[in-house]
């Protein structure tokens, strides 16, 4: 995870126990958990985008559980929320998910099951950025946009830079880290400063 920012995980569970084993296991998981249990401290957490992922407790009596989810939904349309109950039954599942829920589990939480479903929703919502890959990317559009811009081909950028065409193609791609190096290589080639590289990321 060392490359890549800690998924912001809320726990909501009115059991203290659930809430310390819950956190305790998201944080081995190199996750960053806090757990809260007004409703309204929820909200107020979903509204501030202060989570990427809710743990919500559905147990009997789970009305205020389904309700909350719901407010949650109001506030944010597309956060990402597991369901899990200690008395699991067909008419809460149905309605959780009717208002969206991601999954719906069963405590208490079998590790595996856990750590899959969160990978499952990390894949599928897109709730970490690995950073040394968006910046990769970031960095190939640019330099594709001022190639590109000035009308060069790889070929050209690669005669003045004095690099190969497939590392610079590979570059354009994200595909491959481009040293200090070879960014001023590519500035003075493409007569920019190297600031160009990295201005608002």
């Amino acid at each position: 995870m060392a490359n890549k920012q800690r998924l912001r995980v809320l726990v909501v569970d009115r059991d203290e126990a659930t809430n310390i084993e819950l956190k305790d296991f998201l944080t081995a998981e190199g996750y960053q958990a806090r757990s809260v249990s007004e409703p309204d401290q929820v909200v107020d957490e979903v509204k501030q985008g202060g989570c990427q992922l809710v743990m919500l407790d559905v147990s009997p009596p789970a009305d205020p559980a389904v309700e909350l989810l719901r407010r949650i939904r109001a506030a944010d349309s597309d956060l990402c929320v597991v369901c899990m109950t200690a008395a699991p039954s067909i008419d809460i599942a149905v309605r959780t998910l009717k208002a969206q829920a991601f999954d719906y589990l069963e405590k208490p939480l079998a590790p595996e099951e856990l750590r899959a479903v969160i990978q499952e929703a990390i894949r599928e919502k897109g709730l970490l950025i690995d950073l040394e890959s968006r910046l990769n990317q970031e960095l190939g559009r640019r330099l594709r946009e001022r190639r590109t811009a000035a009308a060069l081909t790889l070929k050209q950028v690669a005669n003045r830079s004095g690099l190969s065409v497939s590392l610079i193609s590979q570059i354009e791609l994200g595909k491959s880290a481009a040293s200090m190096s070879t960014l001023h290589k590519l500035a003075t080639a493409l007569q920019v400063r190297m600031t160009y590289f990295f201005e608002t990321i």
